[in-house]
Formats: structure tokens, C-alpha cells, sequence
């Protein structure tokens, strides 16, 4: 069984949550900041300038921004479930040659088979619980040799919000829970990309209390999206019980959090490489290769 077969995430309350967060988010988003900086240092693995780029989770839009500096003769797309997320890209777009806004899901992504030359995703797919279909669908759209880039929280991540909650309320589930590096591993390599690399690094994040820290988690839309979480109110005697668990660590008069940070680089399979999907192997091909195999 699967680490992630004993849960699902609610789509729908993942979509709220950020939907909610759109018009705050780049006051709390310094940590998304600087994993991407550190992401998009990886774009030298590139051998030429992109012609098509798809940014997936693209949030308010700063990374696409980014990258429609760094390749300002491609064409960006910026995708995101949450529609007011792309509304407030808006502003990060430009005019000259504004980037275009898609609101679709990462798993149903709504383009054509090879179209894309760098697919960028930075903290986004953690909330995903499923990661086969999500990778079948970059592989999908990725050109041959086209490079894949993202990054995502692991399961170490919120680890002493998680424990404090545990000492709280030993019952239900507070925190969400992330892809693990090998589950990402595994669905890169079943979905026929190629050279799947991943690394991982632990930041430690200090805050001056755990209120602090709790209102920096909803600023980003980042609340708990178990499908089994708890829907009634948390209770104060609970609530109080964890801040206390988790003011136990403190040190330095702040409190510590830890976001484990899994990264991940792939290329898109040579043409007519099977992949796994269904149960069975999918090998795509382009019609002009066919006809050219019956010439003759």
C-alpha cells in the first residue's frame, strides 16, 4: 500500500482556502520565494531557450513573471485551480506581452499531447494526493527532451505544528500531510519521463510565537484539506493544550518550523517510449512518423 492510499485531500476546500488567500498571499509568501529562486536556478540544465512554457500552480504569478523575463520571446502560461489566484496575476503580467491566465486542474491539464518545452511547478503539487494521474499528464504534454521543474513540500514539513497537535488531541488529524520524495520518484519513472532526479533540504523558519506562525499558514491558503479532517470547531481547552505542546520548544524566546523541500527535475520521453497508464503502456507517436514507417 501506498503511503498516500489512507487519505484523500478535498479538491474542493484546496481551491477555497487559496481562492481566499489571492488578494494576501505576497504578504506571507517569502518562503515560496526563495524555494523558487532556488527552483529556477536549475533552468541551466536547459539546452536552448524554451519556445512554450507552462507554470503549473502559478499562484499571484511572480514566478511566471520570472521566467517571462528570463524567455521574453516564449510564450508563458500560467495555470492555477483557483481563479481569484489568476486574477490577481493580473497585475504581474504586463501589457506588452502578458502572459496568459488558465484555471483548470494540474491533472486534467487542458493542452495538446507535446506542446509544452518547460513545465515549472513551484510548491504547488503537495496538494495533490495522487501524483500517478499528475504525472501522466506532464509527461503527456511535455516535448521530447523538455525539461520538468518543481518542487514541493515532504512530510517532514509543519513537523512540530503536527506534533503539538498530536500532544493536544491524539484523534484527529490538524496538519495535512505531504508527497513523499520516493512517491513522486516512483510516479516520474511510471509515467516514461526520463532522468528523474530529486534532492531534498530541510528550512527551519522561526517565528515569535505559534500564533504568528498560524496566521502566516492561512495568509497562504495553506490550512488542513484532509478529506478526513475534523469539520467542527476545534475547542479552546484543545487549542490551548497545543500551543502549550509546541511553546515547549521554544528557543531563543521563538519558536522554530520546519518545511522539508523536495525538488525535482525530469525530461520529457523520446517519442513512442510506452508509459504506464491504466493498467496498461501508452506509446505516443506522431502521425508523420507513422506515415513515414509505411513508405515503402
Amino acid at each position: 500500500m501506498s503511503a498516500r492510499d489512507d487519505f484523500h485531500l478535498d479538491r474542493a476546500q484546496v481551491r477555497r482556502a487559496f481562492g481566499r488567500a489571492a488578494s494576501h498571499y505576497e504578504q506571507h509568501d517569502a518562503l515560496q520565494r526563495e524555494v523558487g529562486a532556488r527552483l529556477r536556478e536549475r533552468l541551466l540544465m536547459l539546452d536552448a531557450p524554451p519556445a512554450r512554457v507552462l507554470d503549473v500552480g502559478a499562484g499571484t504569478g511572480l514566478g511566471t513573471a520570472v521566467l517571462r523575463k528570463a524567455y521574453p520571446k516564449a510564450e508563458i502560461i500560467a495555470l492555477d485551480l483557483a481563479l481569484p489566484m489568476l486574477r490577481a496575476a493580473r497585475r504581474h503580467a504586463g501589457w506588452r506581452r502578458p502572459f496568459a491566465r488558465v484555471c483548470a486542474d494540474a491533472q486534467a491539464l487542458p493542452l495538446p499531447d507535446r506542446a509544452i518545452d518547460l513545465l515549472h511547478s513551484n510548491l504547488c503539487i503537495q496538494w495533490i494526493d495522487d501524483p500517478a494521474p499528475l504525472f501522466a499528464e506532464f509527461a503527456r504534454v511535455l516535448k521530447p527532451g523538455g525539461l520538468l521543474l518543481l518542487s514541493s513540500f515532504g512530510p517532514d514539513t509543519l513537523s512540530e505544528l503536527r506534533a503539538a497537535w498530536a500532544a493536544a488531541d491524539g484523534v484527529h488529524a490538524h496538519v495535512s500531510r505531504f508527497l513523499d520524495m520516493h512517491d513522486l520518484g516512483d510516479a516520474a519513472l511510471a509515467a516514461g519521463l526520463r532522468d528523474p532526479v530529486l534532492d531534498v533540504e530541510r528550512l527551519t523558519v522561526t517565528y515569535a510565537d505559534v500564533p504568528a506562525l498560524l496566521h502566516e499558514l492561512k495568509g497562504l491558503g495553506a490550512t488542513n484539506a484532509d478529506a478526513a479532517r475534523e469539520r467542527g470547531l476545534t475547542g479552546k481547552a484543545r487549542y490551548r493544550r497545543m500551543l502549550d505542546a509546541y511553546a515547549s520548544r521554544r528557543r531563543d524566546g521563538r519558536i522554530a518550523s520546519t518545511w522539508e523541500v523536495v525538488y525535482l527535475h525530469a525530461f520529457g520521453a523520446p517519442e513512442g517510449q510506452p508509459r504506464r497508464a491504466g493498467g496498461g503502456e501508452i506509446a505516443t507517436f506522431s502521425v508523420e512518423r507513422l506515415r513515414g514507417s509505411r513508405r515503402g
